[in-house]
């Protein structure tokens, strides 16, 4: 389901009853948490970039490409779109109603990532842009994107088998920025709601990780999360479950 408005990223489903896509991705690091070694900490600036900086390129990244040629979609391989230090992994947009309000999206995807690339993405994030109706102003639409990533219901994610930790601790806001333009036939569903060359302010808010790049061979990545809102909180009831696997090969 998608409505002009809102969206939220399952790292991606692509569902959007008002909010935003629901993207969820995974694992974090090292100096605020006992972590694995090969997982940035949320304060840390790996690159030049804090994490809301990278979580504002992610977000870039996720509409730059056109549903028939998008990783999300699975109608592409992971590399596309991807330039620079870091690579950009995600959920889905390809998502089941299982039942009325309740939409799954699940994905087991192989991928090869050169040895020298880090890898950012959300577990569970949210977007909110002027463009879909979500306001002008930096305060209104970071308000907005928290509001869809308070009713996270739980987060979880695990590299080569091992649990990461204190996940709560990975939740960020971005700065102002803007995304755009978008290509024809975007995730948006151009024409019916946003045209190729549509540009838009817009604050994301979420939990996130980056993993330094990976030692060669095979690895698993695996993230699951969920939002749920309720008719007695939110004057509906709704739920997105995400659960999605990576099989990396670095080489």
């Amino acid at each position: 389901m998608k409505t002009p408005n809102n969206k939220i990223c399952f790292s991606v489903g692509s569902l959007r009853p008002k909010w935003a896509i629901l993207t969820l991705v995974l694992l974090v690091t090292a100096s605020a948490v006992q972590a694995a070694p090969s997982i940035y900490s949320p304060n840390s600036k790996p690159y030049g970039k804090s994490y809301g900086e990278w979580a504002a390129e992610q977000w870039k990244w996720l509409y730059s490409m056109p549903i028939d040629h998008h990783p999300l979609y699975d109608t592409a391989d992971c590399s596309a779109g991807q330039s620079g230090p870091v690579w950009f992994l995600g959920g889905t947009f390809t998502t089941i109603e299982q039942s009325p309000g309740v939409v799954v999206g699940t994905a087991n995807r192989t991928c090869t990532v050169p040895s020298d690339k880090a890898l950012f993405f959300p577990i569970i994030d949210a977007e909110c842009a002027t463009a879909e109706g979500n306001g002008a102003t930096r305060q209104i639409l970071g308000s907005c994107a928290k509001s869809l990533v308070d009713h996270t219901a739980s987060v979880k994610c695990e590299l080569d088998g091992v649990a990461v930790k204190n996940l709560d601790s990975f939740r960020v806001r971005s700065p102002l920025f803007t995304w755009g333009p978008l290509p024809a036939n975007n995730v948006f569903q151009d024409p019916v709601n946003f045209p190729a060359g549509t540009t838009s302010p817009s604050i994301s808010d979420g939990y996130l990780v980056m993993i330094s790049p990976l030692a060669l061979g095979s690895h698993t990545l695996h993230f699951a999360g969920s939002l749920v809102f309720t008719a007695a909180q939110d004057g509906f009831d709704f739920s997105f479950t995400l659960d999605i696997t990576y099989n990396l090969t670095v080489q």
